[in-house]
């Protein structure tokens, strides 16, 4: 998968391991994620998605966090909670959100395979261990969507590997206050 790369992101990596940060980072890229997301949706399912895809990236935090500490790169981690998230949108149905077709679901799961079965996360299960005991929002699907997709988002042939676009970061050097969602007077 492709994916671009900043210092924002290791800002982020490293505001969701302060825990005086912890919350205020981890708001703030559920509201990013989601802000980003439900615009690729089609207009009518915009409103219809949000509580959805606040609970669903809230759940994938989690899932990042396990993935750096299980000694994956900031980009693996961030890779395999797309990995998720693509997992759900097909589920759903939600085609013009995808970020690469469904049939590379499978190619993209089994690079993680091994993290995934270790959380319980499944190509019909995309939040396993990680799914909230509250449970997440439902939303309407457009399973007919899946019929002849219009893969509006979608770029295909990256499967093999994670991509990153983007100049080289120092993440030694990021200030986690920089983290979306944070403002310096958010840090304890």
């Amino acid at each position: 998968m492709k994916l671009k790369q900043n210092a924002r992101h290791f800002a982020a990596r490293k505001a969701l391991e302060v825990p005086g940060l912890r919350t205020v980072a981890k708001r703030g890229l559920v509201d990013l994620h989601t802000r980003i997301f439900a615009g690729k949706a089609d207009e009518d399912h915009r409103e219809d998605r949000r509580d959805h895809l606040d609970d669903f990236f809230d759940a994938t935090m989690d899932t990042y966090l396990a993935a750096l500490q299980e000694g994956f790169s900031e980009a693996e981690a961030r890779e395999i909670t797309h990995i998720q998230a693509n997992i759900d949108f097909a589920l759903k149905g939600w085609v013009e959100m995808l970020e690469y077709p469904v049939d590379e679901m499978e190619a993209h799961y089994d690079r993680y395979r091994d993290f995934f079965e270790r959380h319980e996360i499944a190509l019909d299960d995309p939040l396993g261990v990680f799914r909230p005991a509250e449970g997440i929002a439902d939303a309407p699907e457009t399973p007919e969507r899946l019929t002849d997709p219009d893969y509006e988002h979608a770029t295909a042939g990256y499967a093999d590997d994670v991509y990153v676009e983007g100049e080289p970061v120092d993440p030694d050097g990021v200030d986690p206050t920089d983290a979306p969602g944070i403002s310096r007077g958010d840090a304890d």
